[in-house]
């Protein structure tokens, strides 16, 4: 019964992996029409990824730092009174303002951050520069889909190089690059696989088994033999061929390949 757990939860994994939100009049980049197949969702035709949360945020604080300025600046011109009575300075409303401000513009100072290291990272694996964008917690509230991140196309069928990374899954990238990388949770493999099969289709590849399997071929080693043992024999018929594998004609004769790596 527990075997039948654990297979039940890595099906449902993989399901997420793979869930498709198809965009009515969009093909798939892997698919002449999107009628023939289901559309991509890791790599979905869509709009450009959001910052409408990080934006709005900044926002705010620049509006709660231009009220800390209107305070400054009302004190100044009145700090002395009609009748030359010194003006106490408004610390209690300074303080509070610069503090909401700071508040305000803490997680897209520190979003940002985090997404120039994985873009970075993405940049490394693509041999180009990339842009990513890590989902706020603004459109993760309202978001209904259930693929873990996506790359979108334009009408030649040319992938762009950016990706979008949901939430959870940039939150456990982060994770794994602050640890020992030596006992990668499950979470931390899926994120980390998420982000080189992503990487694939910005080098590219808009094959989603040729993206797969190039992608695993270019995880960390630590991560990628799990992932090729447990999770890439429970993708669709879609991700994977048996072209990829040990002498396959996908098998780039790395050192490092997944099927070559130690079970952890």
């Amino acid at each position: 019964m527990a075997l039948d757990a654990e297979v039940a939860a890595l099906r449902q994994l993989v399901a997420r992996l793979n869930g498709c939100r198809a965009t009515p009049g969009q093909p798939s980049h892997h698919s002449p029409r999107s009628s023939d197949r289901p559309a991509s969702c890791r790599s979905g035709a869509r709009g450009p990824p959001g910052r409408e949360g990080g934006a709005v945020l900044t926002w705010v604080s620049f509006g709660l730092l231009v009220s800390v300025s209107a305070v400054l600046v009302r004190w100044l011109a009145t700090r002395v009174d009609a009748i030359g009575r010194q003006r106490a300075f408004p610390w209690v409303s300074v303080v509070l303002l610069a503090a909401l401000a700071v508040a305000a513009a803490t997680p897209g100072v520190l979003g940002g951050l985090r997404e120039r290291r994985l873009a970075r990272v993405a940049s490394a694996v693509v041999g180009a520069k990339v842009g990513l964008h890590c989902q706020s917690f603004g459109e993760a509230f309202v978001d209904t889909g259930i693929e873990l991140g996506y790359v979108r196309w334009g009408p030649d069928g040319v992938p762009e190089r950016s990706t979008l990374i949901k939430r959870d899954q940039c939150r456990d990238l982060a994770a794994y690059q602050r640890s020992g990388k030596h006992d990668p949770s499950r979470a931390q493999v899926v994120a980390v696989h998420v982000l080189t099969h992503e990487a694939m289709h910005m080098a590219g590849i808009v094959d989603e088994a040729r993206a797969e399997c190039a992608a695993v071929q270019r995880d960390a080693r630590v991560l990628a033999g799990r992932y090729w043992r447990t999770l890439y024999p429970l993708m669709p018929d879609g991700y994977r061929t048996e072209d990829c594998g040990p002498g396959g004609s996908l098998d780039e004769g790395g050192a490092d390949a997944p099927w070559a790596a130690p079970a952890l």
